[in-house]
């Protein structure tokens, strides 16, 4: 690595080496070269002189590219597209003439653009559905672990530490179900020329419409495209950058959500990001352990999330046809937009494959806090003792508040079970109503619901797809 000039953080430090490939100029380039062939194919299926010679020097040139002649072409055409055109040519004499014949520049830039987006996002489903399956796996094992549930991060009825992953699980699910539909709908540019009228192919094919439709349908085909878009500029239409952009910004929500909680439930020392043992988590305070992953998902899911706002711009300002304000902006806004999720979802598995959790601090938790959740179970006894409900609600509301100075303003433990113990009203001794305290009585349905979601809808979803991610290969 030069050190002398700026390095991309992508690059060094956030993005997997597979999805730095998938955007590398060796696939660009490679694919704009593949394009052609089939370009070259299709024309001398379809009837044009084209020479198997020809074609067989074009495809013997896909993997050997002159990056320097390009450049120099580019210098003095001050077009890539025809700089490449040009050093394509030099390689393959024969075929110099048909090259890029009756095509425009967004044939190789946007059907390259589309095949690209189309393989980043096979990359990125494969990653969060391997974030679902940990998850999985985890929100099993704790599905029966009573914890503090919080609403406004204030402490509320109790859940369990499993049903808690399952809210980042189905969050993700959401996102796979968006993905899937926008691979879906993701079609070819096809041959559409420079104003999307098909005209020059029309010219060369002596208008034969029929040859015209079915030309760009076999180079389509090629790429593993079943459709086309029916109409376009000589653009695909930028709201399909948008689209992608937008499910990208979709899982980045779901991650963002996901290292907040972490954050949140690393400072209540319940539940925390694993830790190595040679690890700094500060360079003052030697005892800290800060949440570094989390903190580093959020930091990239800002930049995602803020994207979507880039590509709404670019396909609302596109005028008529074609305008070139949108290329050097996809340059950076869609390659990054990956790269960065990419590297959160690296982050995000990195976690969910190494949670570490307290249980007694999530007991103490819920300890200090039941008592006053527990008050209408422990009324309902009362009443069954004979008491009167209407007194002992009122009763219970005076020690609650008393309970709560206690601990406020005191920084004493919840007494307030002693205080009902040793109120005659209730006649109920402090072993009964420690009886009633049992956190497993209080934590609902969390339990069956975990264990439904997981086996009728997480698992089918993890059964019916292929995913390979080692641990090992991710950028953390």
């Amino acid at each position: 690595m030069d050190t002398s000039i700026y390095n991309s953080p992508f690059s060094t430090r956030y993005t997997s080496r597979e999805m730095q490939h998938i955007f590398s100029s060796d696939y660009k380039f490679k694919t704009w070269r593949k394009l052609w062939v089939s370009l070259a194919k299709a024309q001398k299926t379809l009837g044009l002189n084209i020479t198997d010679e020809q074609i067989y020097e074009m495809s013997k040139n896909i993997e050997n590219i002159n990056y320097e002649d390009a450049a120099d072409f580019e210098k003095k055409l001050r077009h890539d597209v025809m700089a490449h055109v040009h050093a394509y040519g030099m390689q393959c004499k024969n075929a110099f003439s048909i090259i890029h014949l009756g095509a425009t520049s967004a044939y190789v830039v946007d059907n390259t653009d589309i095949i690209t987006m189309r393989e980043a996002l096979f990359l990125i489903k494969a990653k969060v559905l391997k974030t679902i399956s940990l998850l999985s796996d985890f929100a099993i094992k704790y599905k029966n672990m009573p914890t503090l549930g919080f609403t406004h991060f204030q402490p509320a009825q109790l859940t369990t530490v499993g049903k808690r992953a399952s809210l980042w699980i189905h969050d993700l699910f959401l996102d796979v179900e968006e993905i899937d539909f926008i691979i879906s709908s993701l079609k070819f540019l096809g041959s559409k020329g420079t104003t999307g009228t098909q005209a020059s192919f029309l010219e060369l094919f002596d208008r034969d419409i029929e040859k015209v439709i079915k030309l760009e349908k076999i180079i389509a085909n090629d790429f593993g495209f079943s459709e086309v878009y029916p109409v376009s500029g000589q653009t695909y239409s930028r709201k399909i950058d948008s689209r992608v952009i937008n499910v990208l910004s979709s899982v980045a929500q779901s991650c963002y959500k996901f290292s907040n909680d972490i954050r949140l439930l690393q400072h209540l020392k319940e539940i925390e990001e694993p830790f190595e043992k040679e690890q700094i988590g500060s360079s003052a305070m030697a005892y800290k352990r800060n949440p570094m992953r989390a903190e580093r998902i959020a930091s990239l899911c800002r930049f995602i999330i803020n994207q979507t706002n880039n590509t709404a711009h670019t396909a609302s300002m596109q005028w008529f046809e074609r305008t070139l304000d949108d290329s050097a902006n996809k340059r950076l806004c869609i390659p990054e937009s990956f790269m960065a999720l990419d590297g959160v979802l690296d982050i995000y598995i990195n976690i969910a494959n190494n949670l570490v959790v307290y249980p007694e601090m999530i007991h103490k938790h819920i300890m200090e806090e039941l008592p006053f959740m527990a008050t209408e179970n422990i009324m309902m006894n009362g009443v069954k003792k004979g008491g009167n409900r209407q007194e002992l609600h009122e009763a219970i509301r005076k020690h609650s508040i008393l309970a709560a100075r206690v601990v406020k303003e005191e920084g004493k433990n919840n007494d307030l079970i002693d205080r009902i113990a040793n109120d005659s009203i209730f006649n109920l001794d402090k072993e009964e109503i420690i009886n009633i305290l049992k956190p497993e009585n209080f934590i609902g349905l969390s339990s069956r619901q975990v264990s439904n979601f997981i086996e009728e809808i997480v698992k089918p979803l993890i059964d019916s797809n292929n995913f390979d991610i080692k641990e090992e290969e991710l950028k953390v």
